[in-house]
């Protein structure tokens, strides 16, 4: 298991092995001790893997650059890990030795988790959290990038080495659930998701779209009627008893909270069906009806300290004015809560649980600026751990108008969308007639494979703050930047190794070729790349990743015979270097939630 603190690029390696050599020929040629040397990357178009910045070194020498790069080479080339050098002005570039790369794989070949880390039990916590539906409605496409983001960042951070728990609130109070309950009270005739096989969050979301439909209608009618609309959608009589619903509620009513439980309990039914198919889950589920009163107390206690003030109606604020933002309300005139009351007392009430040392919190953007304050008066608060407090802010994901059609006519669903998926690699597999040694039971679950894999991949390889235009077509592609196209990569190594018969290891004394040399190179960027990808908040790095090496992958396959090779120890070589990537591409796709099928 790799330690954090030593992972490195392969560059980085490289340095590390070549800094004594280094160190000793430049005392020997120029008297220097322990000189700071400047490594970068050997440009493209000439020899090397890596380039010595040789300018620094000439006021030593006395001479060019040229003559005191191949000084320092010439020495160099006497050391194990050098194969050759060239100087190209003021630049040193070196030609490690193939011992050196085969050695390096080797190492990375023995280390069955490579790039991940486990963290320590005393290790600090990140919470991550994500989703966070409201029960009056099915979950939608957008909800869909923010599971997939919250849940990938999550396994992400987790393979850096971090404690995570993942979390969520649930909205699941308020005037938009009264909608939906009055209206199946008025409408519903006591239907069930059991009465006629629909699905529970779906069944809600109907009922909020019929108190919709009804509420427009009453509006209209009363319009006609010589009332003016302002007061039409005050008066409404359906609103009326949304609202008396929801004093009701307020007032522990039991039968009101009968209901309630009874038609949350069928929206969880239908979020834990979308969330199992989506591959996300959570560690523990916060709910609005249990944390909408958490702020009050801190609300009291700001007052106390002078963070907040109040005004002449009773209304508690915030001024942020220095902060070059304006004031913010805290709480009604008549004692009511906002939604930035409830985040205060969520945010605290989990850092009781769970002590986090860090909490993201994956949102769209249009919540910016409601992060922003909500930090700022967690600070204010004299929390200090609200200074690792990160929103994952995400763009809106876009469609190919006309494409899909959602079910209420709004918002495009979740599950239509994975149902689409399936459905699309269905059709594809048919159309590429490559199923018929699969029995029907495996055909289906690959179909679900190769459906959410091209789903998540797509969603998944775009920059999060990016606003994205998600094309199911485009995404399910067996070429390009695409989840099948990885998948496929993948099965095709496993089909190599099914028909080898060599033993799996490497011999000293293999040549390897260039191709052969750069995909060393990509394996051993993984475990920083995990690193990286862990700092940055950013599942695409995995994603894009994932993709050049498999990119890089095939194109050596189309080119070099890899069962065939003209010796054993050749063979043994190739083999071992592509199962080395498979496992990359299979842990680095289970980093982004997707499984990867053994054949296609």
């Amino acid at each position: 298991m790799h330690d954090s603190r030593n992972i490195f690029t392969f560059e980085e390696m490289i340095e590390k092995l070549l800094k004594k050599d280094i160190v000793l020929a430049l005392e020997k040629l120029y008297k220097i001790k322990d000189y700071d040397l400047q490594f970068q990357k050997t440009r493209k178009e000439f020899d090397g893997d890596i380039t010595l910045v040789i300018f620094p070194f000439t006021k030593f020498s006395k001479k060019s650059p040229q003559e005191t790069g191949n000084e320092i080479g010439e020495i160099l080339n006497l050391s194990d890990f050098i194969y050759s050098f060239n100087v190209v002005k003021g630049f040193l570039n070196l030609v490690i030795n193939d011992d050196v790369w085969l050695a390096l794989l080797s190492d990375a070949l023995q280390d069955n988790s490579f790039g991940f880390i486990n963290a320590n039990k005393d290790d600090p916590t990140y919470l991550v959290e994500y989703c966070s539906p409201n029960t009056n409605k099915p979950l939608h496409l957008g909800h869909i990038r923010n599971n997939l983001l919250g849940f990938s960042l999550a396994e992400i951070l987790k393979a850096s080495g971090k404690n995570v728990q993942k979390v969520q609130i649930i909205n699941d109070r308020g005037i938009h659930i009264c909608k939906s309950m009055v209206a199946w009270q008025e409408f519903g005739n006591n239907e069930t998701p059991e009465t006629n096989n629909f699905k529970g969050d779906h069944l809600v979301g109907k009922y909020y779209v019929q108190f919709d439909k009804e509420y427009k209608s009453e509006i209209a009618e009363m319009i006609k009627n010589g009332t003016s609309k302002k007061e039409a959608e005050k008066l409404s009589p359906i609103f009326i008893k949304a609202q008396d619903m929801l004093l009701k509620w307020e007032a522990k009513d039991p039968d009101v909270i009968a209901l309630w439980k009874k038609m949350n309990s069928w929206v969880y039914n239908g979020f834990a069906q979308t969330h199992k198919r989506l591959g996300v889950n959570f560690d523990k589920n916060y709910f609005e009806s249990e944390t909408y009163l958490l702020g009050k107390e801190v609300v009291k206690s700001g007052l106390d300290s002078g963070v907040f003030f109040k005004k002449p109606d009773g209304s508690v604020w915030i001024d942020l004015s220095d902060e070059g933002l304006d004031e913010k309300i805290i709480l009604r005139s008549d004692g009511t809560s906002v939604y930035m009351t409830q985040d205060i007392g969520t945010a605290i009430k989990r850092h009781e649980d769970f002590n986090f040392s860090h909490m993201t919190y994956t949102v769209g953007n249009e919540q910016d600026y409601h992060f922003k304050v909500l930090f700022l008066i967690l600070e204010k608060l004299g929390y200090s751990w609200s200074k690792n407090c990160f929103h994952l802010s995400y763009g809106m994901v876009d469609l190919p108008s006309g494409k899909m059609k959602s079910r209420e006519g709004t918002v495009v669903d979740a599950d239509d969308i994975m149902e689409q998926m399936f459905q699309n690699a269905k059709n594809i597999a048919a159309d590429l007639g490559k199923l018929d040694q699969l029995s029907e039971n495996e055909a289906q679950e690959l179909y679900e494979t190769v459906g959410m894999g091209a789903l998540k991949y797509f969603m998944l390889k775009v920059d999060p703050k990016k606003r994205m235009l998600f094309d199911p077509k485009e995404s399910i592609d067996f070429n390009g930047n695409t989840g099948p196209f990885i998948q496929y990569a993948y099965a095709r190594i496993n089909s190599i190794l099914r028909k080898n018969k060599s033993i799996i290891t490497i011999e000293k004394n293999v040549e390897i070729s260039d191709k052969e040399k750069e995909l060393i190179k990509l394996i051993l960027e993984f475990p920083k790349l995990i690193q990286e990808s862990a700092n940055s908040y950013s599942p695409a790095l995995v994603a894009n990743y994932i993709f050049e090496i498999v990119k890089e992958f095939n194109s050596y396959y189309q080119s070099t015979s890899i069962l065939n090779a003209e010796s054993e120890s050749l063979i043994s070589f190739r083999v071992t270097l592509s199962k080395k990537i498979a496992e990359i591409i299979k842990s680095g796709m289970l980093l982004l939630g997707i499984k990867v099928p053994q054949r296609m």
